[in-house]
């Protein structure tokens, strides 16, 4: 009573006008949050005109015997590109080059470029052919891992994994080496196959691990799946597959999917149907689509100048990050010839578009087929004038050439490189996000249940520590696989309330509703949401009406 004294005493013989000092106090507010928007657009074109100059370097894991094969033509490509000869020496002709060699080499005390590459292997063999090639002193022997006492993973899954928990120690700190090397490193690329045993074990041991000792730089991994058209010699691989497809899913960044069904197709149409494609010929074809899809980190322009941005327009949620891509113009045995005598950007971008160029075997397009495309990321290559890229746009969304998400962007985005690996005027790499992955998963699910059905092979992974008590890592890898199918059928679905719950299911770190859903339906899914929707409301109406009843509120509105 005292106070509400003094203040209308003070308001009546003082009267100070509050509205110009809260006034006064806006306009000093807004000018600073002025001045403070303008330092950090300075700071933030600092840091951009810093990245253009700074490579982020990439570190490069070859696991297993297909990792090193495909590793190795991948090498071959890019000194081929850069112009950097077998034993590391830079090419007087390619010196003047502005390029970002930095990405993927780094100079030695003798000037010579050397991959930042780690060569992980249980078996000797592939070691063995790449120190016996013409690039035997590209490398820097002391990155290659092959333990004199590991004797091979066996194709099993299980024993890849527990060679790699005992042989951590001498793994990372190869690993640690070269990125502590690195002035700036972004990530990490993984080439391996998920089928055998040290691509699929071993690599799995190495993705949980990275993410845990590097959680913030990036994870993208070129996985080869096995060929489902024929019987496979591994007869495990079913396992191996969906045991390294849950690692994929919770602790990659991006997957580039690599079908051999599909890379088998390619190689034998290159060589005219005359007899079936040669790994060597599989394993250039996937070196093609690495040394493409890393063409802007090279050679630099002003947009997709690093692996975050190059990525960060396909994967639209952390859990939907396998990619398809595609390829043309295909070159041949030779590294450089095509069958294709005339290019064009719209041949190419409409060529990116058809089955028989995707390097994942899925199902064509037709009436019954609902799948569609989520994001488009095109990269052409060569002197190609930006105009031609509308004009070829333009007419590729009046012929309804592709079908997007219903609610998403319906646009192909494009990215422009100078640098041509081909002898045609244009060439052009495809990387797709497309719902039609869900195939894979699914024929990956069903050889898993037609094995574990019987429980056969499974006394291989008794053996094993992981496998010792219970098989519940069986039963989550398919739990997980059930979500990845899940999850392209409600993009396609469009509905609001299932993609709503799928966001909230698709964090890293989610548990036991995960493993609910692996169950669940869609329709039986999306009840579930309604009705707690409905009942969150229904509380919401009856906690207010009481509210009101009493007083608190004043009139119900």
């Amino acid at each position: 009573r005292a106070m509400r004294h003094q203040l209308g005493t003070f308001s009546q013989t003082a009267s100070p006008p509050p509205l110009k000092i809260w006034f006064v106090f806006g306009v000093a507010l807004s000018l600073l949050l002025i001045v403070q928007l303008q330092s950090a657009e300075g700071r933030s074109r600092q840091a951009r005109s810093l990245q253009l100059t700074m490579p982020r370097e990439l570190i490069t894991l070859q696991v297993g015997q297909c990792g090193n094969q495909i590793g190795q033509e991948f090498w071959q490509q890019l000194c081929f590109e850069h112009g950097i000869r077998p034993d590391g020496i830079l090419e007087q002709q390619s010196a003047d080059t502005q390029d970002r060699k930095d990405v993927f080499f780094y100079q030695a005390d003798d000037e010579k470029y050397i991959p930042r590459a780690v060569l992980i292997d249980l078996e000797p063999r592939v070691h063995a052919n790449i120190k016996s090639s013409a690039y035997k002193t590209l490398f820097n022997h002391e990155n290659f891992f092959c333990p004199t006492d590991a004797g091979g993973a066996g194709n099993n899954w299980g024993e890849g994994y527990s060679k790699g928990e005992d042989k951590m120690e001498q793994l990372f700190d190869i690993i640690d080496r070269e990125a502590d090397g690195s002035d700036n490193p972004e990530g990490f690329v993984l080439c391996h196959s998920v089928a055998g045993g040290t691509g699929s074990g071993l690599g799995s041991f190495l993705l949980e691990r990275l993410n845990d000792r590097y959680p913030k730089k990036l994870i993208h991994t070129y996985s080869v799946f096995p060929n489902q058209d024929e019987t496979s010699d591994v007869v495990v691989q079913p396992y191996n597959s969906l045991l390294t497809l849950k690692r994929l899913t919770q602790n990659a960044d991006s997957v580039v999917v690599l079908d051999n069904t599909a890379l088998n197709r390619i190689a034998s149409t290159i060589t005219a149907g005359e007899h079936e494609g040669s790994f060597t010929q599989v394993n250039r074809l996937v070196s093609t689509i690495m040394a493409a899809s890393t063409t802007t980190l090279r050679y630099p322009s002003y947009m997709n100048n690093d692996l975050v941005g190059l990525l960060a327009s396909l994967i639209p949620t952390p859990r939907l990050h396998f990619l398809m891509t595609g390829f043309t113009p295909l070159v041949s045995g030779d590294m450089h010839s095509t069958s294709v005598r005339k290019t064009s950007v719209l041949d190419v971008m409409a060529r990116l578009l058809q089955p028989k160029n995707i390097m994942v075997s899925t199902p064509r397009p037709s009436r019954n087929n609902s799948h569609c495309y989520v994001s488009i990321l095109n990269v052409i290559q060569g002197d190609v004038d930006p105009t031609q890229v509308h004009k070829s746009l333009q007419r590729i969304r009046e012929r309804r050439q592709t079908k997007f998400i219903p609610w998403g962007p319906a646009s192909i985005q494009v990215a422009l490189s100078r640098k041509n690996q081909t002898d045609n005027r244009v060439s052009g790499l495809m990387l797709a996000n497309h719902t039609s992955i869900a195939q894979l998963f699914k024929g990956t699910r069903k050889s898993f249940d037609s094995l574990y059905k019987a429980k056969a092979f499974i006394g291989q992974f008794r053996k094993q520590k992981m496998f010792e008590d219970s098989l519940t890592e069986f039963e989550d890898s398919r739990q997980v696989c059930a979500v990845s199918v899940w999850s392209c059928a409600s993009l396609v679905d469009g509905c609001c309330v299932a993609w709503f719950g799928w966001l909230l299911l698709s964090s890293r770190r989610s548990g036991g509703l995960r493993c609910f859903v692996g169950f669940c339906s869609d329709a039986l899914l999306q009840l579930v949401f309604f009705f707690w929707l409905f009942l969150f409301g229904f509380v919401l109406v009856c906690c207010h009406s009481f509210l009101c009843v009493v007083g608190r509120l004043g009139p119900c509105w």
